[in-house]
């Protein structure tokens, strides 16, 4: 890194402001900026610390939604779960995010991921080889030029599942964030990172008592992800297994990667993370309109301390 760059924040304080629980939603890059900015302002008053936000080809630029989600609040982090390396040059990047934290306090972390060959492809690019792509990319940020105010940088977080990009967001930034993850990955990936990155996994959850619908409502939402070597590699390393991945997951995988039931189940779940070396869970809600995730989120907020 360039001696004249800002450090990024302390880590001890990042976890004190981001709290032990946020919330993770695909869904706000597709929605008008007034719905977008009254959806983080009540998961504010709710009292998640920190609202992640997918990168949806065809919605919003995660930058400047990061950018309309961060007026719309006061003390509410906006992540980004992730933004895409291949939607954006290193410098543009920088610029940005840079841009964002010093704008709003500091309240911007700024995740960034190497996403998918057909997510890469349908842009126009070819998906390089994963650690290496991501590592000269940094190697770019590293050297940005940025020449106006910024007191602090932003924290830098990885899309990280397996061992080498773990080992990498240890190495080159404050820490990583997984998805579609169980709290047996969560223990590994701790025990790959070491003690002091940010450790952030993503949980998504049905509350629906009925095994049948909450498993169907599960199934639609993983569909997508069974299909994606980068989710299915990491999986078959915890012991899952082909056989597992067929007809839309065995309900023995559905449980794992969607706890479903009461408020109970789920944030027992939630827990299970922390214990397993999490520092911040972003809880994700399958649910189909914004109103829904935050009547979702109203009802599990209760059981939850999330600061």
């Amino acid at each position: 890194m360039r001696n004249d760059n800002p450090a990024p924040p302390d880590l001890a304080e990042l976890r004190r402001r981001l709290g032990k629980t946020g919330v993770w939603l695909s869904m706000l890059g597709n929605q008008d900026a007034d719905t977008a900015r009254r959806v983080a302002a009540t998961i504010e008053e709710l009292g998640y610390g920190a609202l992640w936000i997918a990168e949806i080809f065809g919605g919003k630029e995660s930058l400047v939604n990061s950018a309309i989600l961060l007026s719309g609040t006061e003390r509410l982090f906006v992540a980004t779960g992730i933004a895409n390396i291949w939607a954006r040059d290193a410098a543009a990047v920088v610029a940005g995010s840079n841009a964002l934290a010093e704008a709003w306090g500091g309240r911007f972390v700024l995740g960034l991921g190497v996403s998918h060959a057909p997510l890469v492809t349908v842009r126009g690019h070819d998906y390089g080889k994963p650690v290496a792509t991501m590592r000269a990319y940094l190697d770019a940020m590293d050297q940005a030029p940025y020449d106006a105010p910024l007191p602090e940088r932003p924290a830098w977080v990885l899309a990280a599942l397996r061992t080498n990009m773990l080992r990498l967001a240890a190495e080159r930034a404050q820490g990583a964030h997984t998805y579609f993850v169980t709290p047996e990955h969560t223990a590994k990936a701790r025990d790959i990172l070491g003690p002091d990155p940010l450790l952030v996994p993503e949980q998504a959850f049905v509350l629906e008592t009925d095994a049948g619908r909450a498993r169907t409502i599960a199934r639609d939402y993983m569909a997508f992800y069974l299909k994606l070597p980068n989710y299915l590699n990491s999986l078959r390393e915890l012991g899952w297994t082909d056989d597992d991945f067929a007809g839309g997951g065995s309900d023995g995988l559905v449980d794992a990667i969607v706890p479903w039931g009461d408020v109970e189940v789920v944030a027992r779940r939630i827990r299970a993370h922390h214990e397993a070396g999490a520092d911040h869970v972003c809880v994700q809600p399958l649910a189909t309109t914004p109103d829904d995730c935050l009547s979702q989120l109203r009802y599990l907020t209760p059981a939850l301390t999330p600061h």
